[in-house]
């Protein structure tokens, strides 16, 4: 039994070192391409008509605030079409309809695009647009988004390339000191889009578009074959069959596009739970063809590190559950050179450390007080194993499932709260039971480590006990026994 034990806590281990190496590696481009910037071959005279999406669904709070910063971007009236794509089933579709009518009344070509059933999800709905579009290029924002009125001027130059398919905004925090969670949220997707984004592009790797914040050439998307739903990453294998087809993409890490992160934990999970079954999905999907293709085998490598990353959370959840036996067999008196051979394992960590650092120190002022966050950001990821290894699993199982969009509850500032929000999820759901036995369970490793005195072992088992324990967990169960009100006083004293 101990040596299943110990074998498949050194295959963890591995899968998790190999990723994690892959840090160093991007540390490495980073700075081999510091200095190098995208810049279009020429100035463009914005006289192309250009087609801005917004695909709703349940965003009363946020979309007006979303069409009031469309409709101030700079740039032709004449030349602007607005698709408002909305497939919302409660009153979001009358404020939608209310709002639209306002600004067509004050001369935007603005259209409210309304299906009869939600099929394909946000896929459907943007290729339902792209049906009667009149623009040569495609702008897509999500609700949560609040662009620069110089979006298109900034963007647009690049297609001067006609080879170019596909531009991408840097994704900037509107809220990303609110809380601890936003904190968190914010230098883990800073590491996405500083460092990953940017160097793949730079050194000549495929990217993706990221949902929203960018401007597709209509002819690169027809000719990718239009958005697919048959995954819930359509973004992201849209952008995988375009650079196949031979469409370069641009990234522009110095421009941003601000958005609203989640402000709840259910909801970060529903859209951690989608974004990682997606990239499942897509890679089942693509990888064959690529593989397939006749790209340099550099840029085939990456691309299976980009799609598989997500692999790594069924293996951070056999590592929890191994620590715990791993800390008695460690202290039977045997295996002394296993041990000391598995040391080797934490260059990962000190890799994700760099990954993580860099990307604040080229993006933030106050970097030092960014990266001291790197442990609760740990703490995150360790304790989304439940929920994403389920998405991992479904995805490998090729379970389908609905597009849950991440719901937005208009929470920038101090003054904003998320109680009482209309989409606020109150149930209990079976994962949340399966992270509290998690966390009891990782609470056993925590005691029998400081019976042991394994000082190494403390900081791991903590972080996922802290994660697994979250305060949400008390507040769910007070919804339901309905003395919410008192529940919100506790959790507000104990933060």
């Amino acid at each position: 039994m101990d040596d299943i034990v110990l074998i498949s806590y050194f295959i963890s281990l591995f899968i998790l070192f190999v990723f994690g190496l892959h840090g160093f590696t991007m540390i490495f481009y980073y700075n081999k391409y510091k200095n190098v910037k995208p810049t279009p071959k020429e100035s463009i005279s914005y006289d192309e008509v250009v087609t801005i999406q917004l695909p709703l669904y349940n965003e009363l709070y946020v979309v007006e605030r979303l069409i009031n910063a469309v409709c101030e971007i700079d740039y032709p009236k004449d030349k602007l079409e607005i698709q408002v794509l909305d497939d919302s089933t409660d009153e979001t579709v009358n404020i939608t309809a209310n709002i639209v009518n306002e600004k067509a009344k004050l001369g935007f070509d603005i259209k409210h695009v309304r299906r009869a059933s939600r099929e394909g999800f946000k896929a459907g709905a943007l290729k339902e647009g792209m049906r009667t579009a009149r623009g040569e290029y495609i702008a897509i924002f999500d609700a949560d988004f609040i662009p620069h009125k110089d979006f298109l001027k900034k963007t647009l130059s690049f297609f001067t390339d006609q080879k170019v398919g596909m531009v991408q905004t840097r994704w900037e925090h509107l809220n990303g000191d609110y809380s601890l969670l936003t904190k968190a949220q914010a230098l883990a997707l800073d590491g996405h889009f500083v460092i990953e984004q940017s160097v793949r592009n730079k050194a000549g790797f495929f990217i993706n578009f990221n949902g929203t914040g960018g401007v597709w050439r209509r002819a690169c998307i027809e000719d990718a074959g239009n958005w697919h739903a048959d995954t819930l990453a359509e973004d992201l294998d849209l952008s995988y069959r375009a650079q196949l087809n031979g469409w370069r993409f641009v990234y522009l890490k110095d421009y941003t596009s601000p958005a609203e992160l989640p402000a709840e934990i259910t909801a970060l999970k529903t859209q951690q739970f989608r974004w990682t079954k997606g990239h499942i999905e897509t890679a089942k999907k693509m990888l064959p063809h690529v593989w397939k293709s006749k790209i340099p085998l550099r840029i085939k490598m990456q691309a299976t590190v980009h799609l598989t990353s997500n692999f790594v959370f069924p293996f951070i959840l056999l590592a929890a559950i191994l620590n715990v036996p791993l800390t008695f067999i460690k202290n039977s008196g045997s295996h002394e050179l296993y041990f000391g051979f598995m040391s080797i394992f934490v260059l990962a960590f000190i890799s994700s450390f760099m990954f993580y650092l860099y990307s604040q120190k080229d993006i933030r002022a106050d970097w030092r007080k960014k990266i001291v966050l790197f442990p609760l950001f740990m703490a995150g990821s360790m304790g989304f194993a439940v929920n994403n290894s389920r998405a991992v699993i479904e995805g490998l199982l090729s379970r389908k499932s609905e597009f849950v969009r991440t719901p937005k509850f208009k929470v920038v500032d101090g003054k904003d709260k998320v109680e009482g929000n209309k989409y606020l999820n109150k149930k209990i759901e079976p994962g949340v039971i399966v992270e509290l036995i998690m966390a009891i369970y990782c609470l056993i490793g925590i005691a029998s480590s400081i019976y042991f005195v394994e000082i190494a072992a403390y900081p791991f088992q903590l972080l996922l006990f802290l994660f697994f324990f979250r305060f949400d967990y008390v507040t769910k169960t007070c919804v339901i026994k309905k003395v919410e009100m008192q529940c919100v006083k506790i959790q507000k004293r104990v933060v």
